[in-house]
Formats: structure tokens, C-alpha cells, sequence
């Protein structure tokens, strides 16, 4: 897996020059890393490329450029970046209207820990939310949260032999489910995972 280092990261300068290009190319990639569940929740499957991008990001906009205030970065964003046994994504809640999504956001406490993956016919594997972080209360959930699903070295050697991802969300106030994820996205999931 590749790793993200203080001297891999582009200097403020060198990155504001090929900031729209970068851009680009990560929005393409995203297009092979994205999965929207039901009308109203995204999932973006993270990995070194969109963590790179967020943190150069992170970088420009904030005008950072002291080493340890990098350091800080990485050390907040890199463990966002799957291992090579799981799938690390940001779980986005959208609904455009401000009042709704307050509405939708209490009724939705614990979704993120109902949120699953199923390769072939192995037991589903539910995500483990927000590790380190407290992101709801008793009165509503956020609208972000960020998730991990573990997989198993049988599963991960299914998913390398061809075999079916399906994806879904099983809350009481929100269901969703994909029987076949799109063959792109399994692929460009499948390439995070090391088939031991």
C-alpha cells in the first residue's frame, strides 16, 4: 500500500499549480469509489488518492506549511486510508432542505453502525463507526461519519476470484440495499485489498 509521508506531500506553491488538475483527476477517481445507497446517503471508499487530496487540501486552505501543523494532518487523516484487510469510507447524510435533514437526522440515530457489506454469501460485515470520535446524541445522529468494514482473508480471496459485493443499510428509518455493485467500483474496492 502506498504511504503518505511528510516528503511525499507537494509544497503550498507546487500544489496551488497543478491544484485544478489534481482535482480533476480525484473527482474521476471518486466516480470509481463512490456508492449511493437509497436517495439520501453516499458512501466515498477512501484510499491514498482521496486521502492525498484532502490533505493537500487541507494544506493550501488553511495555509499550512509549519512541520509539526503537517504532522497533525497526517496524523489525522491517514488512519482514514484502508490497510489492505478493510475498506475505510465517509458516510454522508444529505438532504438539501435544513429542516428535513434535522427531521431525518433524529430519526436515523445508530445508522452508521448499520451500514454493511456482503461478499457472495459470506455473513454480512457491518461498519465500525466513528472509532476515537463521538459524532450523534440520544436526539440525533450527523450528517458525516466515517466508517470501517474488516474483512476476512476468505472474503477478501472471493472478492479476488470475481465474486459478488452488495452493499447496504439497514436502520428502521432507512433502508437500502445494492445486490451488485458496479463493476468499476468492485473493482477499484477490490484493488485495496491484499489477497493473502
Amino acid at each position: 500500500m502506498k504511504k503518505i509521508t511528510r516528503d511525499s506531500l507537494l509544497t503550498l506553491e507546487d500544489y496551488a499549480k497543478v491544484r485544478n488538475q489534481k482535482r480533476s483527476e480525484v473527482m474521476a477517481h471518486k466516480k470509481t469509489r463512490k456508492v449511493q445507497l437509497g436517495s439520501h446517503i453516499t458512501l466515498i471508499f477512501e484510499d491514498d488518492i482521496t486521502i492525498r487530496y484532502q490533505i493537500q487540501e487541507m494544506l493550501l486552505v488553511e495555509r499550512i506549511f509549519q512541520d509539526n501543523e503537517i504532522i497533525h494532518e497526517l496524523d489525522t487523516y491517514l488512519p482514514l486510508i484502508p490497510d489492505g484487510t478493510n475498506w475505510k469510507a465517509t458516510m454522508m447524510i444529505e438532504y438539501p432542505d435544513p429542516a428535513e435533514r434535522a427531521a431525518q437526522l433524529a430519526k436515523m440515530v445508530g445508522i452508521e453502525d448499520k451500514v454493511w457489506v456482503r461478499i457472495d454469501d459470506y455473513p454480512s460485515v457491518y461498519a465500525i463507526a466513528d472509532e476515537d470520535l463521538d459524532r450523534e446524541n440520544t436526539e440525533k445522529t450527523s450528517s458525516v461519519h466515517f466508517l470501517r468494514f474488516e474483512l476476512s482473508h476468505d472474503m477478501i480471496r472471493a472478492l479476488h476470484q470475481r465474486g459478488n459485493l452488495s452493499i447496504g443499510v439497514d436502520h428502521p428509518a432507512y433502508r437500502a440495499v445494492i445486490d451488485t455493485i458496479d463493476e468499476q467500483i468492485r473493482t477499484s474496492l477490490t484493488n485495496d485489498l491484499i489477497d493473502q
